[in-house]
């Protein structure tokens, strides 16, 4: 349990157990424990969209757009500002795009990033309050803690958390919470397509920047976030 716990430490402000002697080398070894707290993340927030809804849907959407910011701390928030910015000032130049990542001041690519992002998820929250899909919320970000375990294989672009991450991660769990998300997700079947929102973000990586830091894994989150909402609001005929 003591690498759970790290992950809800890392991921959330949820409180927790004291854990003592801390060695910062365990916290990459709780990576495979991010889906898991995502499920966490999922039960909380659909509870909020679903109590505010009985009121209004967009105050059901408001309540848990807060609550969803609250509790992960804006941390991956911070990594799709940090990206922004770095693409908006690095016209394809790989170094400088490293230069600006690392630069902790906040520019203006990154202020519209994050204020396009919220109006985003609180207008996609309160389309689905108002279709009665609140349970759904509950598989969304447990997808997208997945797919850091996708993400963080890539080749690293610098040093740091990220790529401390990526050498403790098993592909074997990888595997597993894919396949128990998949069967999870049978009751919405839309949020099959989810893996493949993980997949394209792991091609952009990929192709556009050559592979991950710990601020693109943050930033994946937030956009598989978005697009599993928005699949969530796309009738199911579409796909299957």
């Amino acid at each position: 349990m003591r690498g759970f716990i790290l992950a809800i430490q890392f991921l959330t402000r949820f409180p927790t157990p004291q854990l003592r002697d801390f060695d910062a080398a365990e916290l990459p070894r709780s990576a495979h424990w991010f889906p898991l707290v995502g499920l966490l993340i999922g039960a909380l927030l659909a509870t909020a969209l679903w109590l505010g809804s009985r009121a209004d849907p967009w105050l059901g959407a408001l309540l848990c757009l807060l609550l969803w910011v609250w509790v992960t701390g804006a941390l991956h928030l911070d990594g799709l500002a940090d990206m922004s910015d770095a693409l908006g000032a690095a016209h394809r130049d790989r170094a400088r795009f490293l230069a600006v990542l690392a630069d902790p001041h906040l520019g203006t690519f990154g202020v519209v990033s994050l204020a396009l992002q919220l109006m985003t998820k609180l207008v996609l929250l309160m389309l689905l309050a108002k279709s009665g899909q609140y349970w759904t919320l509950l598989l969304i970000p447990a997808w997208a803690r997945w797919g850091t375990l996708v993400w963080a294989r890539l080749p690293t672009l610098k040093p740091g958390l990220g790529e401390r991450f990526a050498w403790q991660i098993n592909p074997r769990a990888t595997w597993l919470w894919g396949l128990l998300l998949a069967a999870c997700s049978l009751t919405s079947p839309v949020l099959l397509c989810a893996p493949l929102c993980v997949l394209a973000w792991r091609q952009f990586l990929l192709r556009r920047l050559g592979g991950m830091t710990g601020d693109l894994l943050g930033a994946g989150i937030e956009v598989v976030e978005s697009a599993a909402l928005l699949l969530l609001l796309i009738p199911a005929s579409r796909f299957f």
